[in-house]
């Protein structure tokens, strides 16, 4: 006889879920994409490369004016905004700001990025006569210090290790390269896949929890090493999956 507070003694095993298709990723198309730091290099390549593959995006700075104009020249639909605005009105929000602005630039958005989904791209990076290298961070990268700043919102790290030459080069059709995603939910990382997936050439792929952000963000001084010996723009691909 079976004991009900007891499954074990008797009772079969409860069926297993099927195992998900990790490339099973949600429709993303109809979300609004922010990018703050969108007047940058990195944030103008993203920006452009996303709304020219039919996604709504917004890209803020710290003036409505220059971001409006940085809008109009990047075309496809792309609107400008100050940074507030920008993050009001999105769904996700793209950090694409310098390192030496990232925690006055999140402080001062924490409550208009509250409920967001939030992706960190920022790469806490320091150049001397020998090269790029990896900052020390305190909270252990820029995505875990992007978390504490955030408490309301789902922090996630990706698009680390693309370079912003070929995002902004109207010439250049595809990306070749594939973007580790990181962070706490499954149902954000999935989310930010199948962003990064809508970009053609450009793959979304899980690349852990955000404590392992720092040596994603920390590859970067290794790339631009690739890059300087070469003369390319060396990207990530992650063979067998």
């Amino acid at each position: 006889m079976t004991n009900p507070e007891n499954p074990s003694s008797g009772s079969p095993a409860p069926a297993k879920a099927p195992a998900r298709d990790p490339w099973e990723l949600p429709d993303v198309s109809g979300l609004v994409v922010g990018v703050l730091g969108g007047t940058g290099d990195q944030g103008r390549g993203l920006a452009y490369r996303l709304a020219k593959a039919g996604q709504k995006v917004v890209i803020g700075s710290r003036s409505a004016e220059r971001a409006q104009a940085a809008a109009d020249e990047l075309g496809h639909g792309v609107e400008g905004a100050d940074n507030a605005e920008c993050a009001r009105r999105s769904d996700i929000v793209i950090v694409a700001v310098p390192w030496e602005g990232h925690a006055r630039t999140l402080e001062a958005l924490r409550a208009d990025l509250a409920g967001k989904l939030v992706v960190d791209c920022v790469n806490p990076l320091g150049f001397d006569k020998q090269g790029a290298y990896a900052l020390a961070v305190e909270e252990g990268s820029a995505a875990q210090q992007a978390a504490a700043l955030l408490p309301d919102s789902r922090v996630t790290a990706a698009f680390h290790h693309l370079s912003a030459v070929l995002l902004q080069d109207p010439d250049v059709a595809e990306i070749d390269t594939d973007v580790l995603v990181l962070g706490e939910s499954r149902a954000d990382t999935d989310v930010v896949q199948a962003l990064a997936s809508r970009i053609p050439g450009m793959r979304g792929v899980f690349g852990g929890r955000l404590r392992n952000a720092h040596q994603v963000e920390a590859l970067v001084a290794n790339l631009i090493s690739v890059n300087r010996r070469y003369k390319a723009h060396a990207g990530l691909r992650v063979t067998d999956v």
